[in-house]
């Protein structure tokens, strides 16, 4: 890889050669490049190996493999989504065009409406809110797209607050934001940008943590509608491997999971989710409600007692044994500390035959000689 010139754009992978999911990525990574290059696309595509230049993957802050980001103006954009081709274009396409694209027309709105599940929106001239928009769309273009339109652009029908505003489409529905109930906006934008109710890989699982909202998962093997919320994100993922991997254990399918992010924890419904008031009283208790159809299970404590477990169990059996095999010796010791002194008076001893040698043959001994065994 040689950027040759500080304004170009490159996407590029770091990979190690013995890392099987790096070669596993290359045929990938072949056909985002000469897709970018057919489409006349001003992204540069290259690859670098982390082992060979590892000065520049510590300026790049790299720690696993393969990792993905993009080069533009000097910032650094990492791709945190799913390791497809689609994944890598759309990335590709949003980071290197506009951070907010201008909506000049109807028509363009229709268009951009129809392309994408969730549309952010700055409605108004310039303003501090657009600042701040701005300043969102720097960080979180890596995630979603963002817009800019005038009023005129939008349907007469479309019905919004005093102006400047942000707003969301998504779902059918408009969302707008608001300062005093939605708190910041960067932060309102990062929990808004998911569908509220669409499949869920890990990759998205992983990013919704940051969101700061439960996530409501249904386990199924076929797509099927759920109740929607506000206070959480709705999903549905296809087969229940991940989910036991987080749960450490088996959990059955078809189910109902809600999964707290933040500390790793997770509900379950005790009985059967057969109603709407069944879920909704679920859903109810999983935010700290009056419900008891829940069982709790917070990973951040569970995970330290089972690796304490782990560890301690056979250090316990060991500990044990050497505790028993002390003990059985001591009376030993204290019979062979008792017959190594030397008889006064003319005394006569004998040794009993019961030790840890095996049975012995004994004589009696004159006083001050040293004890004389003899083994069979």
């Amino acid at each position: 890889m040689d950027i040759k010139e500080p304004d170009d754009i490159w996407l590029i992978k770091f990979y190690a050669p013995w890392c099987t999911f790096c070669k596993q990525l290359d045929p990938v990574w072949h056909d985002v490049a000469s897709e970018l290059k057919s489409l006349g696309s001003l992204v540069n595509v290259g690859k670098a190996d982390a082992t060979a230049h590892s000065g520049l993957a510590k300026e790049f802050k790299v720690r696993g493999y393969p990792a993905i980001l993009m080069l533009k103006n000097d910032v650094k954009y990492n791709y945190m989504g799913p390791r497809t081709k689609d994944g890598f274009l759309d990335f590709a396409d949003r980071v290197a065009g506009p951070l907010v694209r201008a909506l000049t027309s109807p028509q363009l709105f229709q268009h951009a409406m129809s392309r994408h599940d969730v549309l952010f929106l700055y409605i108004g001239a310039s303003s501090t809110l657009k600042g701040e928009y701005m300043s969102a769309a720097e960080e979180l273009i890596v995630h979603t797209y963002f817009f800019s339109a005038t009023r005129d652009v939008l349907p007469k029908a479309v019905s919004l607050p005093p102006l400047p505003a942000v707003a969301v489409f998504k779902d059918g529905t408009l969302f707008t934001y608001n300062k005093e109930r939605d708190g910041e906006l960067k932060a309102w934008i990062n929990r808004e940008r998911f569908l509220t109710y669409f499949k869920i890989d890990s990759y998205t699982l992983y990013a919704m943590g940051e969101t700061g909202k439960l996530v409501a998962l249904a386990l199924v093997d076929e797509t099927r509608p759920s109740e929607k919320g506000v206070d959480f994100h709705f999903g549905y993922m296809e087969g229940n491997a991940y989910v036991n991997g987080l749960v450490m254990g088996e959990v059955t399918m078809p189910a109902l999971i809600v999964l707290n992010l933040s500390n790793d924890g997770y509900f379950l419904p005790l009985g059967v989710v057969e109603t709407e008031r069944h879920l909704l009283d679920f859903l109810d208790g999983c935010q700290g409600g009056n419900s008891v159809l829940q069982r709790k299970h917070t990973d951040s404590l569970c995970a330290p007692l089972v690796a304490c477990f782990v560890v301690s169990f056979p250090l316990a059996i060991v500990s044990l044994l050497c505790f028993v095999c002390w003990k059985a010796r001591l009376p030993v010791e204290e019979e062979e500390e008792r017959s190594s002194e030397a008889p006064r008076g003319g005394q006569k001893i004998h040794i009993k035959p019961e030790t840890v040698l095996g049975p012995a043959r004994t004589e009696p001994l004159i006083s001050g000689c040293e004890p004389r065994r003899r083994h069979c």
